[in-house]
């Protein structure tokens, strides 16, 4: 993660703001300020202008644009915006902290006049509340967390817990075939997102391979490759046979390469380069931000909470999408466990498929053996995103405060 910056200027000044300018039906070129920002000119200095007569989109990245990962994935769904969005124009800005530091930047974008301001990280929810607030004609969208004012600041997320589910299942089965039933979880922060994200990977691991466990580790970290490296490390030599990761690179697969293991890397398809990276469950965001920012344009965006399904099109899992190739640590797995998979993917991507019928059904139970849903029971949306109580007017019932079966991790401890 990158050190935390005081003011904005002395996050632009550090090389991190870069500029993309397109009208839809065209091939994006980078603006001129683009090109001088990246060669280090004095312009890095600048929140970037708006283009009159244009829709004018900016985006707040955690990490690098290009970092093979979460970040990577969304700028290219800006860049999607700006080829399929007639007459938008798009900028960015990556490395930019969390919390109060981002706040500033969220209001200078507002400042500038852009009229849709998208910001990609679950540390990003308050600040950008506090700044929709004071810029009520200007759309923010955030993504991960849970808040919405319901008026211009709207909240936008995927069922990604289907695609841990499915990587789960390939996990198991690559476990028990290598005669190692452990599993190693290295999660970024202890917040819902990563405690519903280590579940759902638990309980995919159980389809193919009932005698596994799983360990987790919290980096406290969404890009640090340096961090990742050490904690895919620590729990590779605690014993675990294929670990997965939150964060943002494929580090966790390249550690596995060193040590003869496996890895599950996340969010972008560039992030499973090494051969010893099993798969990844990975994001396309450019048609959702298309639609959405056509909503807005058009003012008929309302905001609120959306959650979109597989049947979206918006998550893949590398190897089993449309004209893509299992990775190497596939090939050999049971017939049956694949074809599991492969069913279990053709039944989310079916429009019919409710949201909780997969993955989070009951009977359910945490790793202490407490019942959490009965047969015939299911988790509703706002279980799957808080931690209890939950929000004022949007309570959970069976909070995302628990491990599921297997998991022999202890839970975080709740801030009060």
């Amino acid at each position: 993660m990158a050190t935390r910056l005081r003011t904005p200027l002395a996050l632009l000044a550090s090389g991190v703001l870069l500029v993309s300018g397109c009208s839809g039906g065209g091939t994006p070129a980078p603006s001129s300020a683009a090109a001088k920002c990246e060669a280090g000119a004095a312009s890095g200095t600048q929140i970037p202008e708006i283009v009159a007569g244009k829709f004018n989109v900016a985006m707040v990245l955690i990490g690098p644009h290009n970092d093979g990962g979460w970040s990577q994935a969304h700028y290219e769904g800006l860049i999607y915006l700006c080829e399929n969005m007639a007459d938008s124009h798009v900028a960015y800005i990556e490395g930019v902290p969390e919390g109060a530091d981002s706040e500033q930047v969220f209001r200078s974008l507002s400042r500038k006049g852009f009229d849709f301001i998208v910001g990609t990280s679950f540390g990003y929810m308050d600040p950008m509340d506090n700044v929709a607030k004071e810029f009520p004609d200007i759309t923010y969208l955030h993504l991960t967390g849970y808040k919405s004012n319901g008026t211009n600041f709207g909240n936008f997320f995927g069922a990604m817990e289907n695609f841990k589910y499915l990587a789960g299942m390939l996990a198991g089965s690559r476990a028990k075939l290598d005669g190692n039933p452990k599993i190693g979880y290295m999660a970024t922060f202890p917040i819902p997102e990563e405690l519903r994200l280590g579940n759902a990977i638990m309980l995919g691991v159980k389809q193919t391979c009932p005698e596994c466990t799983m360990d987790i580790r919290f980096i406290n970290t969404w890009h640090d490759p340096v961090k990742e490296k050490e904690g895919a490390a620590s729990l590779f030599d605690a014993g675990a046979q294929v670990v997965f990761t939150g964060a943002d690179t494929g580090a966790v697969a390249d550690v596995a390469q060193e040590k003869g293991k496996w890895g599950v890397t996340y969010d972008h398809p560039d992030s499973c380069k090494s051969e010893r990276c099993l798969t990844a469950p990975y994001w396309i965001w450019g048609p959702e931000y298309t639609r959405i920012a056509e909503k807005v344009k058009a003012g008929t965006y309302k905001a609120g909470y959306e959650y979109f399904d597989a049947d979206a099109g918006a998550m893949g899992l590398l190897g089993f999408m449309d004209g893509e190739t299992p990775r190497m640590g596939v090939k050999d797995l049971p017939e049956k466990d694949v074809q599991l998979v492969k069913d279990t993917l053709a039944k989310m991507l079916k429009s019919d498929t409710g949201r909780f019928d997969i993955v989070f059904p009951g009977p359910l139970k945490d790793n202490a053996g407490k019942e959490l849903l009965a047969a015939g029971e299911k988790l509703v949306q706002a279980d799957l995103d808080q931690f209890p109580p939950g929000a004022p007017g949007n309570e959970c019932k069976t909070c995302m405060y628990w491990w599921a079966e297997g998991i022999v991790a202890k839970l975080p401890e709740l801030s009060q």
